[in-house]
């Protein structure tokens, strides 16, 4: 991927963060979009140059058209035009549905998927130009089996594979490939503050026995953003240990 410039929304922790780091160790160049975590963020650029790669920290709420015009004009700025998407960025709110509010509805849809929405179709037109172009989505295991108390967000999850099987339709017969990655339960800062009990629960539903780590799921994205994939367009690929079987 060395003549590759990527993006990746929500990159300064967590699963972003494996992604953006994987991308750069195929050669990959990668702007880290962030919305507040400033300082997570240069880690993960420091972190991409230390070891040769390339990379800048960009600041940016996805869920806004504004904003997401001025991210990708500083991304094509100073490192290229992005012809490797990956529309990582998302939010949690849950609550079950008779108690949800309005606003823990749009806020969720808003991160999730406008965000997807915004970002593809700004990402479209260089790659478009370039002939070439990989779009990964991160729906979750959420968005393929549901899960009680997540109505908008596996609402969102959902979304964005729709989303993604229609914009593979659109685009693929000009070298541009749409998949999404569904990850499962995935061992986090997020899921570490559970405790283990929790986890622990929750790793005797997965056939693996085991959580998963951001390392696995990077690498499936890795892989859909290669030369290698270019014949896999419109997919999901669920990493979840076999816990939606």
């Amino acid at each position: 991927m060395s003549d590759r410039v990527a993006l990746v929304t929500g990159g300064s922790r967590g699963i972003g963060r494996a992604i953006a780091l994987a991308l750069a160790e195929s050669g990959a160049s990668v702007a880290v979009n962030y919305a507040s975590s400033a300082a997570k963020a240069d880690e993960v650029v420091s972190e991409i140059v230390a070891t040769g790669g390339n990379a800048v920290a960009v600041k940016a709420d996805v869920g806004d058209p504004d904003q997401v015009a001025a991210l990708f004009t500083t991304v094509s700025d100073q490192l290229g035009d992005p012809t490797i998407l990956v529309n990582n960025a998302g939010i949690t709110d849950d609550g079950l549905l008779m108690r949800m509010s309005v606003e823990q509805w749009d806020r969720v849809l808003a991160t999730n998927l406008r965000s997807a929405f915004l970002c593809t179709k700004t990402a479209l037109r260089p790659m478009l130009r370039a002939k070439w172009g990989r779009i990964v989505n991160i729906s979750s295991v959420s968005g393929v089996a549901g899960n009680p108390g997540q109505g908008n967000y596996a609402a969102s999850k959902a979304g964005l594979i729709g989303f993604t099987k229609s914009i593979a339709k659109e685009v693929g017969s000009r070298g541009i490939t749409v998949n999404a990655v569904a990850p499962g339960f995935i061992a986090t800062d997020m899921t570490d503050a559970l405790g283990a009990s929790v986890t622990d629960a929750a790793a005797q539903q997965i056939s693996v026995g085991r959580l998963g780590t951001v390392a696995e799921v990077a690498s499936a994205v890795r892989y859909l953003a290669s030369d290698g994939a270019s014949y896999i367009t419109g997919q999901t690929i669920v990493v979840d240990g076999g816990l939606a079987l």
